[in-house]
């Protein structure tokens, strides 16, 4: 079968690895892709937000199902055009989106059906926002509501720090999505992401993963994108998943449909582990980024398969196959990221990086004339896999060090705190 693949991340580049591997593709389309999906089928010049281009192309290539990566063309209804034009496409409508391009939404949609989060209001203006801030005290989180490419949350231990917050949102920091603030309780425990695929009826667990928001080693400097991740999370086991599916997912799911926005695609929740169980932190729709290039090194299945019966419907409520080892991913970012990243250094190194075994996923990179240069934030993803958490770190820099990018530069520590554990 022919698929297109939309995005030009790290995440789209492991999407299109794993997807090339499948015995039922026939051709892989990417758009636009970059010079890592290049090698895994043919990228092609379309933009996602020219909805029209996109179901020409589709019709006039025999696409028989469209993955959405990226989280934007979701929210902006792909997929609700895709399916008129009947299309199957991977991914929710804009409705089901909401998820995550309105974390008031999502808020609204936990206190309708008793899913266990944090505590929250939501605010149009800053003066009550900062009132209310003012009557509960810091530590506190402050969040824009629709989407700000990871960077719209602010975890902040003083008052000073959510004023300033607020008053990012409401100036303009993150443009549309600061039009309205969430403003939530700041919960005590430990961060792990979980993963569902959904058919609109039922969610099939897929694996749990740790992801390192912080820019610098030890959790340190502003929030990004994400720097690394490590899949799975021993920490999330397998009561943790059991209770997790039935107190969260399931009623997401029952709601979800009774509001009329069955949801189809990746459900990704970013869970809080508390003395009193899980909490959801947040909702995303899609495969998360770089936690999308851990989880599927580790699946023994056909990701094919898996995302073409989700689109039509029909999953069974069938455990999945994963490999034993720990894959953990070291982001390579370009100097300056997350505020200024310096753009057209030069990349050399990558195929010795390769041939120590490491997987080296392209997230914002160029070709011109033959030299690979930095052309994004997040340039690269270097994966790798190893018996135990500190076995795959070890690799995983071991290849990164074997990559020369005198402009760029990685967090030393993903993974510090599962290594740790490993130690003591």
């Amino acid at each position: 079968m022919n698929v297109l693949l939309i995005g030009s991340g790290g995440r789209e580049h492991a999407l299109a690895w794993k997807l090339k591997s499948s015995p039922r593709l026939r051709t892989l389309f990417i758009a636009p892709g970059n010079p890592g999906t290049a090698a895994c089928g043919e990228n092609v010049a379309l933009d996602a937000s020219d909805h029209g281009a996109i179901v020409s192309f589709c019709r006039e290539r025999a696409v028989a199902l469209v993955v959405i990566g990226p989280e934007a063309p979701l929210v902006d209804g792909l997929a609700d055009s895709l399916k008129d034009a009947g299309v199957a496409v991977f991914g929710p409508s804009a409705a089901a989106a909401q998820l995550e391009g309105s974390k008031g939404f999502t808020k609204d949609l936990c206190a309708r059906y008793d899913i266990p989060t944090a505590a929250y209001q939501r605010f149009n203006n800053a003066p009550k926002a900062k009132n209310y801030l003012r009557q509960t005290g810091a530590p506190i989180v402050i969040k824009a509501d629709g989407l700000a490419a990871g960077k719209g949350v602010t975890v902040a231990m003083s008052e000073a720090e959510a004023l300033a917050a607020i008053d990012d949102c409401f100036e303009g920091a993150f443009g549309d999505a600061g039009t309205e603030v969430v403003v939530e309780e700041f919960l005590t425990g430990e961060e792990v992401s979980f993963f569902c695929v959904c058919d609109g009826d039922r969610a099939v667990a897929l694996t749990s993963a740790q992801d390192h928001k912080r820019v610098g080693d030890g959790d340190s400097g502003p929030n990004t994108g994400g720097m690394g991740a490590y899949s799975p999370a021993p920490v999330m086991d397998a009561a943790l998943i059991r209770q997790t599916m039935d107190a969260i997912i399931a009623p997401t799911m029952r709601g979800m449909a009774e509001m009329g926005h069955p949801f189809t695609g990746v459900l990704y929740a970013g869970l809080m582990l508390t003395a009193d169980g899980p909490k959801l932190i947040e909702y995303n729709v899609r495969f998360g980024d770089p936690e999308c290039q851990v989880l599927l090194p580790r699946l023994r299945d056909d990701l094919l398969a898996l995302l073409d019966d989700a689109a039509h419907g029909r999953l069974e409520e069938t455990a999945l196959h994963w490999r034993a080892e720990t894959a953990l991913s070291v982001v390579l970012a370009a100097e300056g990221y997350p505020m200024k990243p310096r753009k057209g250094g030069r990349i050399d190194g990558i195929s010795e990086a390769e041939k120590d075994g490491a997987l080296v996923f392209h997230a914002g990179t160029r070709q011109e004339d033959g030299v690979l240069t930095a052309a994004g934030g997040r340039v690269l993803n270097v994966t790798a896999l190893g018996e135990t958490v500190s076995d795959a770190q070890a690799a995983a820099y071991r290849a990164v060090d074997l990559i020369d990018f005198p402009e760029g530069f990685c967090r030393r520590d993903i993974g510090w705190r599962e290594v740790e554990r490993e130690r003591s």
